[in-house]
């Protein structure tokens, strides 16, 4: 007999919307909260969005991250990042870094001196160490790549959302609109609650998020959309709850293998991309809640069609026949 893994016994019937006030309700507030985390902490911007200087380093000696950065540690030079480039064209002796440093106060680049003294720290441990290039990255260049990143997340959010009227109807796609605010701000609420280093790559892993909840969300919806033509006079709360039931196992499933994977790089995958993983790990779990207590919720407020089939009475076209949450 084949073995088969089962998260959850067949034929469940939780009681999604038993409740709503608690798992809706709350969601809001935590929602409401983080929207307004950043205006009073603020977010902890790197290098990125703050401007700063970017330092390559080459040798014939292995990449020590751990040791460069206890060699710029007395320097004092704020937020340093440090990753090591690899690329198939270099030699078996060619090892390569990359060293970001933050803006030092007002200044547009690190002054020369300052330079000099990074320089020489390094030398110090490596002595056969060169520096073939030093980039600045000012604040103009900074707050074009902050504007950037915002349109970048909204242009996504908005075509998830035409997809997903065009797939299912309106009231889906402020459904899934909605969940996928839910998911990126109260992200970025925890970024800013924890003071995590906020980079583009971070505006990577949100625009990540987007695309796994509304996987998960539209996984749901289709499952949905089908009992509503098979159920027709079942209550819209049943239907959803039956749903949400069905598709249960798979939902677990998905978001279980892939943490799985993403706690791995979280623990052994370094300082480099942990806020990354961090913040895929937290939207893989927030955006598997919202697809389950937040998108249906706003669906079942604003009622959805109950027969594909039908002409209304008034003759208007088919499937206008609509089941609000009354």
């Amino acid at each position: 007999m084949a073995f088969r893994l089962k998260l959850v016994p067949d034929n469940t019937k939780i009681d999604f919307f038993k409740a709503a006030r608690l798992t809706f309700g709350g969601s809001l507030l935590v929602l409401t909260i983080s929207i307004l985390l950043p205006f009073f902490t603020g977010l902890n911007f790197g290098i990125d969005f703050r401007g700063g200087t970017t330092i390559r380093t080459e040798s014939t000696a292995p990449v020590d991250v751990g040791a460069y950065r206890q060699a710029l540690a007395p320097l004092n030079l704020g937020d340093v990042s440090i990753a090591q480039v690899f690329d198939p064209t270099f030699d078996e002796n060619q090892h390569v870094a990359q060293i970001r440093i933050q803006a030092q106060g007002d200044e547009e680049a690190i002054t020369p001196e300052v330079i000099e003294k990074i320089e020489g720290a390094l030398t110090a441990i490596d002595p056969e160490m060169t520096f073939p290039s030093v980039e600045s990255v000012g604040p103009k260049v900074s707050g074009e790549l902050i504007k950037s990143a915002v349109i970048a997340v909204l242009a996504a959010t908005a075509a998830i959302c035409v997809y997903v009227w065009l797939r299912f109807e309106w009231q889906f796609a402020v459904g899934a609109l909605v969940a996928l605010i839910h998911d990126v701000m109260i992200t970025v609420g925890i970024f800013a609650l924890f003071q995590i280093k906020f980079d583009l790559t971070i505006i990577a892993a949100l625009l990540t998020i987007l695309g796994y909840s509304i996987n998960d969300t539209v996984v749901v919806f289709d499952r949905l959309r089908e009992n509503l033509m098979k159920y027709k006079t079942m209550p819209l709360r049943d239907v959803m709850n039956l749903t949400v039931n069905e598709t249960l196992s798979r939902t677990l499933m998905t978001s279980g293998t892939t943490l799985l994977a993403l706690i791995s790089l979280l623990i052994f995958g370094g300082d480099v991309i942990r806020g990354f993983v961090f913040a895929i790990t937290f939207g893989v779990l927030i955006g598997t809640y919202s697809s389950i207590y937040v998108a249906k919720n706003i669906v079942l407020m604003l009622g959805v069609k109950r027969d594909w089939s039908k002409p209304t009475d008034e003759g208007g076209p088919k499937g206008e026949q609509l089941y609000t949450a009354k």
